[in-house]
């Protein structure tokens, strides 16, 4: 299954790259929040990381809110061209399916959590901006599963109880809760074994 070489597109070493202080802001906010989440870091800390001062910070972002928004907004840009390369490679909806759990499991390897699953577990405490921005996240991950397993159910790749739809939102759940269990192991290990299965109750591989 994780035979597929997949870049590590939810991280902030890969895709579409911005330059500048800006961009080192977001990475460094973007890692911060993936390790500790958005309540344990502030300013100061990415002020310290970076070697600036805050008030370069608050020129780029004015508060904390504006800094989420980006953050969630550039690693959706990101999450959202991962899923349009695997559709236009032509792959077997299998394989996406496959493809799309390495994706995680790239993260997880980067001792970090998906952004907007670590975000999920801090939505009552988030600004109203962040909290669309990350239910759209989830919103746009959930139709591109729905869309493969129609697909995968079309040409009798898969098989599953209930509508597509539901089918995605175990995917995703699964996904997101398997990499939660594997974190304090450090173990990816762990997370693959559990996507496998939950893979496999689809396709009926293993």
């Amino acid at each position: 299954m994780y035979s597929v070489t997949i870049p590590a597109a939810m991280t902030a070493t890969t895709g579409k790259r911005e330059t500048g202080t800006r961009a080192r802001i977001l990475d460094a906010s973007e890692r911060l929040v993936q390790t500790r989440g958005f309540n344990s870091f502030s300013y100061a800390d990415v002020a310290a990381e970076l070697g600036v001062t805050k008030a370069s910070l608050h020129y780029h972002f004015p508060g904390k809110a504006e800094l989420g928004e980006a953050l969630v907004a550039r690693y959706a840009e990101r999450f959202t061209a991962e899923l349009q390369r695997l559709d236009a490679d032509g792959s077997a909806p299998a394989t996406k399916l496959a493809a799309y759990a390495a994706l995680y499991a790239d993260v997880l390897r980067q001792d970090r959590m998906c952004l907007c699953g670590m975000l999920a577990a801090e939505y009552e405490t988030l600004p109203p901006g962040m909290r669309e921005e990350i239910l759209r996240f989830f919103d746009a991950n959930q139709r591109w599963l729905c869309q493969v397993m129609e697909s995968g159910r079309a040409d009798r790749s898969m098989s599953f109880d209930g509508t597509a739809d539901d089918g995605a939102r175990t995917i995703l759940g699964g996904l997101e809760g398997a990499m939660l269990m594997a974190r304090p192991y450090h173990d990816v290990a762990r997370f693959e074994a559990a996507a496998t299965r939950l893979i496999a109750g689809v396709t009926g591989s293993r």
